[in-house]
């Protein structure tokens, strides 16, 4: 009996010390661009398995949408993370003298492609110029497709606006359309009945880093450890969900939207993965979520060029290097 008291007790301890240590977790808040997908899957994924709660957060993901502004909030002091797309925000806000500052990318590629049919003399990168029609939206149309047209040749006029129906582009066969290649391609195959041609501009030269990690310099300045740890967690929980066992994370995705489908998770994975989205290039040596100075630097000399940024940015106040290119979660990776 005492044996199985001190067992007992030492249950009891264990239980208690759980107890407090989640309860000591500081509670924070991640503000996503989008509504749950699996392009978020690694945030997820940390908050499932634990991850976060192993180094003392108790994060909370606020999914994002079309009616809600979230980098407002993060300005404001409501939330204290904040998914960026691309570093073109991150440029604007050194512009504004607004303090705020990338600390992790944690996808090495831009998810963005260029969609062509397959056999319309349309097959390679170099023809998508000659195309009839662009189907491009706003956002794109001020961002790389201004890019396209200075360093490639594209054509402005040639651009219509994209509605986020892929029917224009199925019907034009000459037609090229935008997308990310973890989901239009995967539309146009269930609406159109074919795969198409698709080419990812971050392998053509479109460089910035994407699915940043925002937050304000006083959170880096007065929480170090907090950016820290949700850093690393969410290295490691990308390296889980891609390798390891997703199907919590994916549980999650489909409770905070219900509009998710099994079918399209699989697929926008897999795209992941073959693209080299998340894990590629920088981040097979130093970890997902690696930055350097030498490629922000390229992809800023690139957008003065095209009249998308203004020259004379101090860039070196958008972002920092210091939470990342640790090779944290590399042993995960399977």
């Amino acid at each position: 009996m005492i044996g199985n008291g001190k067992i007992l007790a030492g249950s009891i301890a264990l239980l208690v010390a759980g107890t407090l240590a989640a309860a000591a977790n500081e509670k924070v808040t991640f503000g996503t661009n989008w509504l749950a997908e699996p392009e978020h899957g690694g945030y997820y994924q940390a908050v499932a398995d634990g991850t976060y709660a192993a180094c003392g957060l108790d994060v909370t993901i606020m999914q994002g949408g079309p009616q809600v502004s979230g980098r407002p909030m993060l300005l404001a002091g409501k939330i204290d993370f904040y998914m960026g797309g691309n570093l073109l925000s991150a440029f604007d806000a050194v512009q504004q003298g607004i303090p705020m500052r990338v600390v992790a990318a944690d996808f090495q590629k831009d998810p963005q492609v260029i969609m062509s049919q397959p056999g319309q003399g349309l097959d390679k990168w170099e023809d998508l110029k000659n195309a009839d029609q662009y189907i491009l939206g706003d956002e794109g149309a001020q961002t790389f497709f201004q890019w396209m047209v200075t360093e490639l040749g594209f054509d402005p006029a040639k651009r219509v606006p994209y509605t986020f129906n892929p029917a224009p582009f199925i019907a034009n066969k000459k037609s090229i359309q935008q997308g990310y290649v973890t989901s239009e391609p995967f539309a146009v195959q269930k609406a159109g009945g074919f795969v198409p041609n698709q080419f990812l501009l971050a392998d053509y030269g479109w460089d910035t880093y994407a699915t940043t990690v925002e937050v304000m310099q006083d959170t880096i300045d007065k929480r170090p450890e907090v950016v820290q740890c949700f850093v690393d967690g969410s290295a490691k929980g990308w390296y889980n969900y891609l390798y390891g066992d997703n199907k919590a994370a994916n549980d999650m995705i489909k409770k905070d939207n219900p509009d998710m489908t099994d079918e399209q998770i699989a697929f926008s994975i897999e795209q992941l993965k073959k693209f080299g989205v998340v894990d590629s290039g920088d981040s097979e040596k130093l970890g997902i979520g690696a930055m350097t100075d030498a490629r922000i630097q390229s992809f800023y000399d690139k957008m003065v060029k095209a009249k998308v940024a203004q020259p004379g940015i101090d860039i070196k106040k958008a972002y920092t290097l210091a939470f990342v290119n640790k090779g944290v979660g590399l042993e995960l990776k399977k």
